[in-house]
């Protein structure tokens, strides 16, 4: 069996090379450090103390030629340094991910506190002990993020894959949030033909990338993540309409409809939604960098 100890010394050498490849492959020389810490239990604090002991021998989690293994990898086959971790950080949450779901983003984190916000700028003081339903679930992101803050509401997660679908499960439990949310496995409105009516909210980042745009993404997307949660027809905007015509069936009155776009669609959805006539106070909002990221708006 291969050992988990490794001098500090030969831990050095590798960590600096391993920077060096990084930055001559454009890739963030953070994912090094990001590395160590999920996959081999290290953090940049331990390797800055037994540098100045060059004898000294640090305890792995997994042997060096495990790391080794996996960062050729993402040098090589440029696979997301998450999907090689099999962990993702999201608000408070490390999240299990997989291939078969697309990696959560930092940008998408603040979608949950675009629901709350919008739940207090209601006269509806009902909505926060509502049903929710977080559509496309993926990992479990967004529903969790809502069973988080949303203590006496009810959330139901849907996703068409049962790949995805598995792993939101294992991340609920994980998380101790499993018997707030209700898994249903089907295409976005369809397992839920009994909350006709009865839903306060729908929170989703439905795929929104055009067809002939994904081969342009950076490979790490376009070659590795899941094009069931990317492709949103020839526009971009497949899914998007279908969650515009179908809404107002599911949501209460003054019930809220909050999704992820992608930038530059803000125009065409708001439109969308002007257009169907049973949606009120239509906004966009920017995510961190300033650019416009979610659409809101109310059922009438």
């Amino acid at each position: 069996m291969e050992s988990l100890t490794v001098s500090i010394q030969e831990l050095v050498q590798w960590y600096d090379k391993a920077k060096q490849e990084a930055i001559a492959a454009e890739i963030s020389p953070s994912e090094v450090d990001w590395l160590l810490q999920e996959v081999a239990g290290l953090n940049k604090l331990s390797l800055r103390l037994g540098s100045s002991q060059a004898r000294a021998l640090i305890l792995l989690q997994q042997p060096l030629s495990v790391l080794t293994q996996l960062w050729q990898q993402r040098l090589r086959d440029r696979t997301p340094v998450q999907y090689l971790a099999g962990i993702a950080h999201w608000r408070h949450f490390s999240l299990k991910v997989a291939p078969g779901v697309l990696i959560p983003r930092p940008e998408t984190e603040i979608i949950v506190d675009l629901a709350l916000n919008a739940i207090q700028n209601s006269p509806n003081l009902e909505l926060a002990s509502g049903n929710w339903v977080d559509l496309g679930t993926g990992s479990g992101a967004i529903a969790l993020g809502l069973a988080k803050i949303l203590t006496k509401a009810t959330i139901y997660a849907v996703d068409i894959s049962d790949e995805a679908l598995a792993i939101a499960r294992q991340n609920a439990i994980a998380l101790g949030l499993a018997e707030r949310i209700n898994f249903y496995q089907g295409s976005w409105w369809s397992p839920l033909e009994t909350l006709k009516g009865q839903v306060s909210g729908m929170v989703s980042n439905p795929p929104y990338i055009p067809t002939n745009a994904i081969a342009e993404l950076q490979p790490e997307v376009a070659q590795h993540e899941p094009h069931l949660a990317l492709d949103g027809g020839s526009d971009g905007l497949d899914c998007i309409r279908h969650l515009v015509t179908l809404a107002p069936d599911y949501l209460v009155c003054g019930g809220i409809w909050l999704i992820e776009i992608m930038a530059g669609q803000a125009e065409q959805v708001v439109r969308l939604l002007q257009e169907k006539g049973c949606y009120d106070k239509i906004q966009i909002f920017t995510d961190l960098a300033g650019i416009e990221r979610f659409a809101l708006a109310y059922r009438g």
